[in-house]
């Protein structure tokens, strides 16, 4: 068992940007618009909130790989008055069952100022220790629940294949990068 999660773990390395091959902000703002494209063609409803969002935070790309130790990278930016006004990492780590790797998209809708300035002042910002995120969900009619739309920080996340259910993104450690 300790040789292979000492393989697993210098693979997940492996994927692991080190600061030669990080993206630069000209390339993090071409995947972050894409996303953004990619998010409003799935969810209308998703486009009409971040109208109204003081600030929008994307990952474009999230990779999650994992065989029983797993973690997850990715870099993208915030969005303040439709400008980037600064650029961020997610990471987590995870321990149990799980076996596999995915890329994911994670958007974060800031709705009120006070959310907004109490992530932009933290030194390393935790989704469900520093912050609360709503996880929207979908329904019929490409509705979201009500309760969802009144939450300071509502959080969406979708593949190419669509959005994706039953995702947490709690226990994500969110970064400020200097590009």
């Amino acid at each position: 068992m300790k040789i292979m999660t000492f393989l697993f773990t210098v693979s997940l390395l492996a994927f692991m940007p080190d600061s030669s091959s990080a993206a630069s902000a000209q390339e993090i703002d071409a995947k972050v618009n894409q996303a953004l494209k990619e998010f409003y063609r799935h969810s209308p409803a998703g486009k009409e909130l971040a109208g109204k969002a003081v600030g929008v935070l994307v990952f474009p790309d999230v990779i999650k790989a994992g065989i029983g130790i797993g973690g997850e990278y990715g870099e993208g930016a915030l969005r303040v008055g439709g400008k980037t006004a600064a650029y961020y990492n997610v990471a987590s780590a995870s321990i149990g069952f799980q076996l596999g790797a995915q890329i994911k998209s994670e958007i974060l809708l800031f709705m009120t100022h006070k959310a907004l300035e109490q992530f932009r002042k933290s030194d390393g910002w935790e989704a469900g220790v520093d912050g609360s995120v709503a996880l929207a969900t979908v329904g019929a009619g490409g509705k979201i629940d009500s309760n969802t739309v009144q939450q300071p920080i509502i959080g969406f996340i979708f593949s190419n294949k669509g959005l994706m259910y039953n995702l947490s993104i709690e226990g994500s450690k969110i970064t400020r990068i200097d590009r």
